[in-house]
């Protein structure tokens, strides 16, 4: 499992989804040329770049009309999802197929800009596209990709994603509902449990949705007792013996449904946001300040999803997810960067920004906030530039006077290396807030004689997702109880 996270760690979520749709439509091609499943590789091939050349080119339209960073990597991910839920066309000359993927791909596009309130769009582009064909050309998706024959393909890249999103939670509220919503009518039906079940793994979409369309960030709630909500709503609603009147559900429908409950409980703003100044915190690491368009309420500790369009981008792509290092008491918003040598081109692109420049910002989530309980006794143990949660936090503590029993525990390789110093210590002097700077690795010893009462704290765990790691185990060997350790992650870490 290491070796797959240190894999993951190298990539971004998008790129994940991305190189798993690409693999699915390379197996799939495989097994028509053997004979293996009913489309040909021809076939397939030509659905590929006949809904790839609509979604780019709608997507190239939209982009220019309403003024928008294009960002090439969703609508390549909107393209191949389309083209493995459409059945591929017979023949060249196949008009259901060219009407239906040309709609399909187009209202998928569209819905991104169209379909959007405060700059983020509420649907996943996929489903509320062919919810719409359906309904008006009487034109469905088949989900296609969700045959017994594919099913090892489409495990094994559901695994990758939502290993890389973290988002079990959801998947498996989603499962355990669908599977106990579906086999309930089933024996009420009088129907064979057993056969029943089996369908639901082999002969539909199953895996390859609740891997794939669930997890999309930007449509699913910011934290994870909602996230949990949301996986068992459409898992109710998968059942195919659900209809109200004449209209029974459908994955696309269901997942439309779904998305509506999402954006009723969460964040809705977009922003654009103006880079005011460049701070630099600490040897190889800066703080970029931002006035925001509009305010926006949020909790310290959150983060958002970042997107910055370049030309040349590697294959880390354009978007990013990082914690606000901000605090909600403060006008501006602050990201704290750690760079390296040869580092991507999102952040050589970032660190170029000028006075002016302009980033989006989206998707608000995150469950890594101080506890409702002032009374709880709290450590915040971070490495690196994982102290980014804890600055929000703690400049929040001080703006609102709220004094709280923390003990912040600061690993770093060198004293250059230390950000933010300047708070940690008004807080000291404030409330009493202690803080202890490592310059080597933080042990048992180190927490034992920081932390006399350890055993009476929750910890909080901030950093790089190795270093995080290696504190969970380290807090394990010392007897804390599991529901006393939080650990911070957004989907840009494994």
């Amino acid at each position: 499992m290491k070796t797959i996270d240190n894999i993951l760690n190298k990539i971004t979520m998008y790129r994940v989804v991305l190189y798993e749709l690409i693999g699915l439509l390379l197996a799939a091609g495989i097994l028509g040329y053997f004979g293996l499943l009913s489309y040909t590789p021809i076939s397939i091939f030509f659905s590929s770049v006949y809904i790839l050349a609509i979604c780019l080119t709608v997507n190239k339209i939209f982009a220019w009309a309403y003024d928008a960073p294009s960002n090439p990597e969703s609508t390549y991910i909107t393209a191949l999802i389309l083209t493995l839920i459409i059945s591929p066309a017979l023949s060249f000359g196949d008009s259901n197929f060219l009407i239906l993927a040309f709609w399909a791909s187009s209202l998928a596009i569209a819905s991104k800009y169209i379909l959007a309130i405060g700059k983020k769009h509420i649907f996943n582009p996929a489903a509320i596209a062919t919810v719409l064909t359906a309904f008006v050309l009487n034109l469905s998706a088949s989900w296609w990709v969700g045959t017994a024959v594919m099913l090892p393909f489409v495990l094994l890249g559901g695994f990758l994603i939502v290993r890389k999103t973290k988002r079990f939670d959801l998947v498996w509220g989603f499962a355990i509902a669908a599977f106990v919503t579906i086999l309930g009518l089933t024996v009420i039906n009088g129907g064979n449990i057993i056969s029943s079940a089996m369908r639901i793994i082999l002969s539909t979409p199953f895996v390859f949705f609740a891997s794939v369309m669930l997890t999309e960030p930007l449509t699913t709630p910011p934290t994870i007792p909602l996230q949990t909500a949301y996986g068992i709503l459409v898992g109710i609603l998968f059942a195919p013996a659900i209809h109200l009147g004449s209209i029974y559900s459908t994955p696309e429908l269901t997942l439309v449904l779904g998305n509506i409950f999402s954006y009723l409980v969460s964040p809705k703003k977009k922003l654009t946001l103006i880079l005011k100044d460049i701070e630099k915190i600490s040897a190889d690491s800066y703080d970029f300040i931002f006035t925001p368009d509009k305010q926006m309420p949020y909790r310290p500790g959150q983060y958002m999803e970042w997107t910055l369009a370049h030309k040349g981008s590697d294959s880390r792509g354009i978007r990013r997810y990082f914690t606000l290092a901000s605090s909600p008491t403060e006008k501006e918003l602050r990201l704290g960067v750690k760079f390296y040598n040869n580092g991507s081109s999102f952040k050589k692109k970032l660190l170029s920004l000028k006075r002016g420049d302009s980033i989006v910002a989206s998707g608000l989530s995150g469950d890594f906030v101080l506890p409702k309980n002032k009374n709880e006794k709290l450590v915040f143990l971070a490495g690196g530039i994982g102290i980014t949660p804890f600055r929000s936090m703690i400049q929040y503590l001080i703006d609102t006077k709220d004094k709280r029993a923390v003990t912040l525990l600061y690993s770093n390789k060198t004293v250059n290396d230390v950000a933010y110093r300047e708070i940690f210590d008004r807080a000291q002097r404030l409330f009493g807030i202690k803080t202890f700077y490592a310059l080597n690795r933080i042990d048992a010893k180190t927490i034992v004689e920081q932390v006399p009462d350890y055993k009476d704290r929750k910890f909080y765990l901030s950093g790089p997702r190795g270093m995080v790691t290696g504190f969970e185990n380290l807090l394990q060997s010392l007897d804390i109880k599991k529901n006393n350790i939080k650990t911070d992650f957004f989907p840009g870490f494994a």
